[in-house]
């Protein structure tokens, strides 16, 4: 049996003029000027420059925008409006829109690839055709840092499948041991052990005692060399403290990634600050950048343009569908002011509000003066949402008289004292990391030694805490910390 039932339901929704906002907001500032140029190129209801004084024109158009607006009563779902498909605005700034603008800007390499100068160098072995593609197989399993993971029973099959080529192991090492001549020193090694000791066997002086040390601990003290334990070393291959140091320290010195980070185009990243924060005589001032600030404006010709149309006969429906299409661009170009001078108004209140909490920071820079800080914190002081702190937090950066840093640098948990005090995660890990610093590298502090350590200066922390913040800071263990 049907039944009509009436039901009410409590919704969330946002109008586009929230999303654009929204989008502005979390838009870096190295994008905000691409994004500003193409809301220019797709409305000519918007211009670069100052407002001019209101005339009636301007009133008329405001007067019809609070009235008759189209989109006023529109309520738009954040799902839909977010879908490319959405039509009326171009709502772009998600990190996503310029990508390809992105692509354009990066360089194109005038050096060639590791591949292009190993290939190059194979051509001088005078190899027949056969083994000269059997050598490039073996170049092209090279990966980026320079070194062959691929099994070579694996790249015996691909010549048997792709090029039609049988070959051998040891037809096949052969070919390998001819590319590991090659510069770098150490490429296309099969691993790290493999590379270091084809660089020490390349030494302009092979014969030097230090050299032989080295090489006999790479053959028979790899283990022992990768966990630091020394004096297994130095009984096994009978050396003294002091050969047994000079080795170490000439290994040390090798090159683990003969092929570099990455072979090919590396995107470098510049931080553009935000905001500039400057202290004259112990007042600060903090302004936007001015990529943060554009001057834009409602085009007066289009103003004008409405306000001719509006008041002539609508019934042609050509002439309608214009002031329609007007109106329109006036509103986008309207919003877009609006969205851009609420995203400076939030970014600056933003900021001040974390100066004030951390105002004992950014007198002198010191890191240990920073305050437990969450987003809630600063949401509470400017009234506003915790995700549109997250927002700006995330982005955003500013340039002090110390550096330049991102706004989540200054957001951290507390860590209880003795004295009952809250202080920063990222005083601890200050003091934790100035405790490694000034350790004796003969004997480095275990984990428990420096929670001992940071008791005893007030810090009730745990042992496993310890050791997360040790590998947040990118701090060994004590045992691979060990110095001869």
């Amino acid at each position: 049996m049907q039944k009509l039932n009436l039901s009410q339901s409590l919704s969330q929704k946002l109008s586009p003029q929230q999303i654009q906002f929204i989008k502005l907001l979390q838009v870096p500032t190295a994008e905000l000027d691409t994004r500003i140029e193409e809301e220019l190129e797709i409305n000519p209801a918007l211009e670069e420059g100052k407002t001019e004084e209101k005339d009636s024109a301007d009133d008329d158009f405001e007067d019809n925008y609070e009235e008759e607006s189209p989109q006023d009563d529109r309520d738009v779902n954040i799902d839909d409006y977010l879908d490319d498909e959405y039509g009326g605005y171009k709502m772009q700034g998600d990190g996503n829109y310029n990508a390809d603008e992105e692509d354009r800007e990066i360089p194109i390499s005038s050096q060639s690839s590791l591949h292009e100068q190993l290939v190059s160098q194979l051509s001088f072995l005078r190899l027949d055709d056969r083994k000269k593609i059997i050598g490039e197989q073996l170049i092209g399993s090279i990966e980026n840092d320079g070194y062959i993971r691929r099994d070579l029973e694996s790249i015996i099959n691909d010549l048997a499948f792709s090029q039609n080529i049988e070959t051998d192991i040891d037809e096949l090492e052969e070919i390998l041991r001819k590319i590991q001549n090659f510069d770098p020193a150490g490429i296309a090694s099969r691993n790290l052990q493999e590379c270091l000791t084809i660089q020490l066997e390349r030494k302009e002086h092979p014969d030097d005692p230090t050299v032989q040390n080295a090489l006999r601990i790479m053959q028979d003290c790899f283990d022992e060399f990768t966990k630091k334990h020394y004096a297994k070393i130095q009984k096994r291959c009978d050396l003294n403290d002091e050969e047994t140091k000079d080795a170490v320290n000439l290994i040390t010195k090798l090159n683990p990634k003969p092929g570099g980070v990455a072979d090919g185009l590396v995107r470098t990243q510049y931080i553009i600050p935000d905001f500039m924060l400057t202290n004259t005589a112990g007042k600060f001032e903090i302004s936007l950048n001015s990529k943060n600030a554009p001057e834009l404006r409602i085009s007066r010709s289009y103003s004008e343009m409405f306000d001719a149309y509006d008041k002539s006969d609508k019934k042609d429906k050509k002439l309608k569908d214009t002031v329609t299409f007007v109106k329109q661009k006036l509103d986008a170009a309207k919003w877009f002011i609006d969205a851009i001078k609420q995203r400076q108004n939030t970014l600056l209140r933003t900021m001040e509000a974390i100066l004030q909490y951390q105002k004992e920071f950014f007198i002198d820079g010191d890191e240990t003066n920073l305050r437990p800080m969450i987003l809630k914190d600063i949401a509470e002081r400017i009234d506003m949402d915790i995700s549109t702190v997250s927002r700006v937090a995330n982005s955003k950066a500013i340039q002090t008289e110390f550096g330049v840093y991102p706004l989540k640098y200054f957001f951290s948990e507390g860590i209880a004292t003795d004295s009952g005090e809250d202080v920063s995660n990222r005083e601890v890990k200050s003091v934790l990391q100035s405790m490694v610093d000034a350790e004796d590298k003969k004997k480095p502090l275990s984990d428990d030694k420096l929670v001992k350590m940071l008791n005893g200066k007030g810090y009730n922390i745990a042992r496993r805490t310890v050791a997360k913040y040790r590998e947040q800071l990118q701090i060994p263990v004590a045992r691979l910390r060990k110095e001869l």
